[in-house]
């Protein structure tokens, strides 16, 4: 009977052992695999500078502060009273000291353990404000206040406030845990009249909380800089009453904070509480009233009768900061006088336009597309279409394309193999003319059919890295064995399709036991280790999103919602638009991503992702990245060559983004304006085409994007834009444009403006032109042009001066 109780303990142990190495197995195959992928894109070094920096702030943070609080705690215990007075209370603690002393080693350790994990995680999120705070890069512009560079308030004034927000908290802790120790071991005597503190106590309590409140004299400083950050019920910046009340306001406070911190030090020599009492008593009366009271009388009675006159010089910085911020300082408002009456020859005059109109709406041409060239049901295209345009018989050509991709749902035969082994890619890329229709009103495709026609030259048609792929695919085998995979049906064919080998570069070997063990734990799939299919030669690909892969790869980067593929050099090639942003412009108005991006299209497409819930003031599209359908590889082009936020963030990883000369001329033809951006600077054009300080103080002249006709009621978004090649008004040609109408503030829906940028690569990309129609005419907006389609088409009539609106034009 003895043995039984020792062999349990014998396999509880061995039990606990083995959890514990499934768990650490576990979690290294994931490490494991994240670097192997890494290795595949020849991107490591990015992997090795995140995780290093992370590692470094982890092993920083966490060992301050636990050593720290844990060196408080140890001084608090030695400088204890050898002697304690009996007392009631003195009675109760002593039975706790009983308890906790043949543990406290053990309770030491262990919370010094705790504190180093969690600080070390807290720490290593500010991986991408320390990188940013290193690397700083100058703006060549100074705030219009303090006369600072704008790289302090973007890079360096938010690693400066971490790093004063972890000193208070930790030194608070330190304080509390240094007052249970002394309380517990007698140092701190509540319940005597004299001497409530030992020598000791007062020392180290005095010493925690005079650093404390000298920190929070540095945190009040601080303080001052971020108020042109803060966003306020009129504009993002100082006002009037931050400028002559809070921040000197700040200032008295931090001077106070200084004289209080001197007062707990002085408590070191002293036996009284009284001085620090009433330092801290001072510092919280003049809170009140300095940096309370005192801005809001100045703002009741000297900033509020004269608002408008007292505000205009600050509205004027913020008006801006904010379009430089944006990139649309160089943005002029045009008045021009739209006419709704016609003459003979106008169309004949707009010819290039006219012949440049799209029958074909990306946006709902998805399921004819799906009806026309998804040819079988494991194909599929995505919800919302893109754009492009492609020179057709030396004429450049608008045309609506698509990738065909593979859908798993639509497979009638699910099973592992066939869904990791056999369909492991799309085929195919389609293209159809955006002005042209056939005699039965269906699109005209350029490119089309399986295998693809040869309207676009010849490319590679398999599609391994796309939208919507398999989460994991194993391919690749020995040249000499049968292949495996799915090409394309073909009726030619003995068992009407075609199988391929791929012979791609990307993916992960997948040859040693070794590694087919790391992704059997990786994916809990016990097949990816026994399969017969799986051989040396096998590959594995996984993060196949092209949106996925870039971010994975630049992190620091925010990237637009709509990849969308183009035929480069021969190849499908995925664009992706990547975004520096900032949250640190001085003056400039801040604008949440998901907020502003957010429109009828946004909402309702599955093939767009959402833009994350994040505040920011300042934006540039200054990565142009491709993502290889083929091969996976993924490039980083720079795109804004004079951004500062880039140039930091290339300082951090040297050469990861390759120079704007090594874009081919192929992949330029195919770049455009990104939506994603283009939504942010309509959104805040909308009020900040209002150049003086009194007529935006006045807000009669503010547009807004008009509901999308399209949708109705309460849920009604906003319209998307709308990519067209169009020839505005005193440009020499027509060209590729990004456009949106404007519409008046508040219920009416009459055309106030009409914008577009300029997205053909060359001296006018990124040219944005804005018309104003008079204030004093009534031109119909999108919502009451779509009403009168509706009421003629069920008279069969349509007129000109629908047409013309459809151009934004007259």
């Amino acid at each position: 009977m003895p043995r039984i109780p020792k062999r349990r303990g014998v396999l509880i142990v061995t039990a606990a052992i083995v959890a514990v190495a499934l768990a650490i197995l576990v979690s290294l195959s994931g490490f494991y695999s994240d670097w192997l992928w890494f290795k595949s894109v020849d991107f490591t070094s990015v992997w090795k500078t995140t995780l290093f920096t992370k590692a470094l702030l982890f092993i920083v943070f966490g060992g301050l502060t636990s050593l720290i609080i844990t060196a408080n705690i140890v001084i608090a215990y030695r400088r204890r009273p050898l002697y304690v007075p009996l007392t009631i209370e003195a009675d109760n603690l002593e039975r706790y000291r009983g308890q906790l002393e043949p543990i406290r080693r053990f309770v030491t350790a262990g919370l010094a353990l705790v504190l180093f994990y969690f600080a070390g995680t807290a720490g290593s999120t500010l991986w991408s404000s320390w990188l940013l705070f290193k690397n700083s890069t100058p703006f060549g512009t100074k705030d219009p206040q303090f006369g600072l560079d704008i790289s302090f308030f973007a890079f360096r004034l938010p690693f400066w406030q971490s790093l004063l927000e972890w000193g208070i908290s930790t030194l608070i802790l330190s304080l509390i845990a240094a007052g249970v120790v002394h309380y517990l071991y007698g140092g701190i005597r509540l319940q005597v009249r004299e001497d409530r503190t030992t020598v000791s106590a007062r020392v180290q309590l005095s010493v925690l909380m005079g650093i404390i409140v000298l920190i929070k004299g540095g945190a009040y400083w601080l303080d001052r800089y971020h108020l042109a950050l803060t966003e306020g019920k009129l504009i993002t910046g100082l006002t009037y009453t931050d400028v002559n009340a809070v921040l000197p306001a700040k200032a008295i406070l931090a001077g106070i904070a200084i004289v209080c911190s001197l007062l707990f030090f002085a408590n070191i020599i002293r036996r009284s509480w009284v001085l620090p009492a009433a330092g801290v008593a001072l510092m919280v009366i003049s809170s009140v009233l300095i940096s309370g009271v005192y801005p809001g009388v100045i703002q009741q009675f000297q900033v509020k009768p004269s608002e408008s006159s007292k505000e205009a010089p600050y509205i004027q910085k913020n008006i801006n900061a904010t379009r430089a911020a944006y990139g649309i300082s160089g943005v002029k408002v045009t008045d021009y006088q739209a006419t709704i009456a016609t003459s003979a020859g106008q169309l004949s005059k707009d010819a290039s336009t006219i012949s440049n109109i799209r029958l074909m709406d990306p946006n709902v041409l998805s399921a004819t597309f799906r009806q026309l060239q998804q040819i079988k049901p494991y194909y599929t295209f995505p919800f919302s279409l893109d754009i492009d345009r492609y020179p057709v018989a030396g004429v450049q050509r608008d045309t609506v394309v698509a990738v065909r991709e593979l859908n798993l749902a639509g497979n009638p035969s699910r099973n592992w193999i066939n869904d990791h082994l056999v369909y492991t890619h799309g085929f195919g890329f389609v293209a159809a003319y955006g002005n042209v229709r056939d005699a039965d009103g269906k699109p005209s495709f350029l490119v089309g059919d399986l295998p693809p026609t040869k309207g676009l030259g010849t490319f590679e048609p398999r599609v391994y890295f796309g939208e919507n792929v398999p989460d994991y695919s194993i391919i690749g085998g020995a040249k000499t064995s049968t292949p495996v995979e799915l090409d394309y049906p073909d009726d030619t064919s003995a068992n009407g399709q075609k199988n391929v080998t791929y012979t791609g570069k990307g993916g992960v070997p997948m040859g040693s036991l070794f590694n087919r063990l790391v992704f059997a734990i990786k994916y809990q799939e016990q097949r990816i280790v026994l399969s017969n299919l799986i051989n040396k030669d096998s590959k594995i690909l996984y993060v196949r999103n092209p949106r996925d892969r870039v971010a994975k790869v630049a992190p620091w980067l925010t990237l637009d919602g709509d990849p969308y593929p183009a035929i480069v050099d021969g190849r499908i090639q995925w664009i992706v638009d990547g975004y520096t942003t900032s949250a640190g412009y001085p003056y400039s108005r801040k604008t949440t991503l998901s907020g502003a991006t957010t429109d009828a299209l946004t909402t309702n497409s599955t093939s767009i992702t959402a833009q994350a819930d994040v505040s920011i003031n300042y934006i540039r599209n200054s990565v142009k990245a491709t993502v290889d359908a083929y091969d996976g590889t993924v490039n980083l082009f720079q795109w804004d060559t004079s951004d500062p936020v880039l140039k930091t963030w290339s300082k951090a990883f040297p050469n990861v983004v390759k120079p704007k000369s090594a874009i081919s001329k192929d992949l330029l033809a195919h770049i455009r304006y990104p939506e994603d951006l283009f939504r942010v600077q309509r959104d805040i054009l909308s009020s900040y085409h209002v150049t003086t300080a009194s007529a935006f103080y006045g807000g009669q002249d503010f547009w807004r994007v008009p509901r999308d006709p399209s949708t109705f009621g309460a849920n009604a978004n906003a319209q998307p834009p709308y990519y067209l090649t169009l020839q505005m008004p005193g440009a020499a040609k027509p060209a590729f444009s990004l456009t949106t109408p404007f519409v008046p503030v508040g219920g009416r829906e009459n055309l106030s403006a009409f914008a577009s940028v300029n997205s053909d690569p060359g001296p006018d990309y990124g040219k944005m032109t804005v018309l104003q129609l008079p204030r004093s005419t009534n031109i119909a907006g999108p919502s009451q042009v779509a009403s009168n389609f509706e009421l003629r088409i069920r008279f069969r009539y349509f007129d000109k001066v629908d047409l013309m609106w459809c151009l934004g034009i007259s």
